[in-house]
This record gives C-alpha cells, sequence and structure tokens, in this order.
C-alpha cells in the first residue's frame, strides 16, 4: 500500500454514502484527539474536523458540535500549518 492510500479514511454519512476523505493531519487539544480530513472529491479543499474516540477498541469520528471546542481545534490546527510554513 503506498502512503498515499494509506491516508485515505472512508465514512459513511447519515444517508448511507460512503465518502472518501483525505487524513491530513492528527492533533489532541484538551486531552481529545481530533482528525484533520478533506474530501477526495472535493475541488476546494475545504478541510473539516472530525473528534476521534475509541469505542470498543475501533475509531470512531464524530462530529464537533460545540462551537467553542471547534474554535480551539481548528486556530490550533491554523496554528501548526502556519508554523510548517514558516519552517520551509
Amino acid at each position: 500500500m503506498d502512503q498515499e492510500q494509506e491516508n485515505i479514511i472512508i465514512l459513511t454519512d447519515e444517508e448511507g454514502n460512503e465518502i472518501e476523505f483525505e487524513e491530513l493531519d492528527r492533533v489532541e487539544v484538551d486531552g481529545k484527539e481530533y482528525a484533520v480530513l478533506l474530501p477526495a472529491d472535493d475541488e476546494e479543499d475545504e478541510a473539516i474536523i472530525l473528534r476521534v474516540e475509541l469505542e470498543d477498541g475501533e475509531e470512531v469520528f464524530s462530529h464537533i458540535e460545540d462551537d467553542e471546542e471547534w474554535e480551539k481545534v481548528a486556530d490550533y490546527w491554523q496554528e501548526l500549518t502556519e508554523e510548517e510554513m514558516d519552517e520551509d
């Protein structure tokens, strides 16, 4: 399996449709793990952030319902990506 395929995650939406995402990054904020995902077929390049939780040993991706929590994670990830760009 090549590196690109390893970063592909398939999630099922509320209507049962399977959607492919590329996992761009994983970050930990306030002791919780989050995945930054980019829809594989999204030409607008707008990433989404989902909380990663373990249920029965399986990773479960959950929407972040709390706006404050989402903002905190989004700001943290943006800071990380800006730091990485500054290093290049």
